[in-house]
């Protein structure tokens, strides 16, 4: 058998190859903007696909509600501008913030009257004198330096800042007047490392700083000094602040509204600088106390901080304001100590004797701790509470109080059934 041969191949050029071969594509390749129907320069004629554009149209229509809320007008939309205005609003450099604003402003604090007014019979009727800031700093410097006079044998060693460091903090100060947005001053930034931060705050006069100057204050202090130290802060800057502002128009700046929150990123120096002074003082209003509480709610604090505000709230003398923030701190579901609960308990008994008329807030709140913590109370302490009722009651309220408490176990009663029921014996 002979030898098979085979044909020689010629090998022509490659482009000679590629167009004789007729599985190469002829046409080139469609982009994908061109596939998926988007409007680019070289396919004017395509539209958006109705899926996109429908989205694009309620994104569009929402925002327009969005601008009619804030600025009290209708806004007219044409199909030349809509969606032109959704592109100006994605591009702006604070487009972050304004879902928080719409979501702010649209959370409108509506106060009954009847609720405020009853509310007000439980006011200190001896409150404490309120103080502009100026004069609380005042007076910790006069106290700081009689100490150091009094200690020191020449008064002459005694010396006061440097003029120049002083002109520079005034006009800091001016610029915090006037602060919108934008950087701050790198001057004022070193303010919580020096160890005379108070008498500097002072020199910039913080009772005329505008409202977001008070929030990057906040930021600052609260994160660079130490608990004392932001506690004091806190106490001495954000809170005389913060009721002057819910004085004056009823509702909380939305710059100030973002420095309480960020106040409580030190819950313990939130608490002791602002919460317990804020109910101690004798004179928190129940618009500040549903504003606060509100923040409170959202926040995001420690088990043991709101264990101590929760014990501290209890022990204090009773205003409205102790029952919206109780209300809110047991409304978060934590595990308490029986120490707290207990607390809490006398905190009610403590009504026994009281022929005052009870405002709604209080029974409120006596309705949230039942339904959180009714399985943590003691035999005792629930018979207790039920005499508590006999003598506060509600026509709404106080049947449901009964209800959770008669439907609970008890804490200190043992099992009386073998472990396969698995249940304990009922009150």
């Amino acid at each position: 058998m002979g030898k098979f041969k085979s044909k020689k191949v010629r090998n022509d050029p490659l482009l000679a190859q590629l167009s004789e071969d007729k599985s190469v594509r002829q046409n080139p390749r469609k982009k994908d903007s061109q596939r998926s129907g988007v409007v680019t320069e070289q396919n004017p004629e395509e539209y958006v696909e109705s899926k996109l554009s429908k989205k694009i149209l309620e994104q569009a229509r929402l925002q327009q509600v969005e601008l009619e809320e804030q600025y009290g007008t209708t806004v007219k939309p044409t199909k030349s501008t809509s969606f032109s205005a959704t592109v100006q609003l994605d591009s702006n450099s604070e487009a972050s913030d304004t879902e928080e604003r719409s979501t702010f402003e649209e959370q409108a604090v509506q106060i009954d009257p009847a609720d405020e007014e009853q509310m007000n019979q439980f006011m200190s009727s001896d409150p404490m004198k309120r103080r502009t800031l100026a004069d609380i700093i005042q007076e910790k410097l006069t106290e700081k330096r009689t100490e150091i006079q009094s200690q020191m044998s020449d008064a002459t060693n005694v010396k006061d800042l440097d003029e120049r460091l002083v002109e520079m903090y005034r006009k800091v100060g001016l610029v915090l007047r006037k602060y919108r947005s934008g950087k701050i001053p790198k001057a004022f930034k070193v303010v919580p490392t020096l160890s005379n931060w108070e008498q500097i705050l002072y020199i910039m006069q913080p009772e005329s700083w505008s409202a977001a100057s008070i929030y990057q204050a906040t930021r600052i202090f609260s994160s660079s000094l130490n608990t004392k130290m932001a506690q004091r802060f806190i106490n001495l800057i954000l809170l005389p602040r913060v009721r002057d502002d819910i004085a004056e128009y009823r509702k909380l700046n939305f710059h100030l509204y973002t420095a309480v929150s960020k106040a409580l990123y030190k819950p313990a120096a939130f608490f002791k600088g602002f919460l317990l002074p804020l109910c101690d003082s004798g004179t928190c209003t129940l618009q500040e106390a549903v504003i606060i509480a509100g923040i409170l709610h959202k926040a995001s604090i420690p088990m043991l901080h709101s264990a101590a505000a929760i014990l501290k709230l209890a022990e204090m003398k009773y205003n409205g304001a102790c029952s919206v923030f109780l209300r809110t701190l047991l409304d978060k579901k934590y595990a308490l100590p029986y120490r707290v609960i207990d607390a809490v308990v006398y905190h009610f008994l403590g009504f026994k004797n009281d022929d005052r008329a009870l405002p709604v807030l209080w029974h409120q709140c006596f309705l949230v701790f039942v339904q959180r913590y009714k399985e943590d109370m003691s035999s005792e302490q629930k018979e207790s509470l039920y005499e508590l009722l006999r003598k506060h009651c509600h026509e709404k309220i106080t049947p449901e109080i009964r209800r959770e408490i008669a439907n609970s176990k008890c804490r200190d009663v043992e099992l009386s059934q073998p472990s396969n029921m698995g249940s304990m014996e009922m009150c």
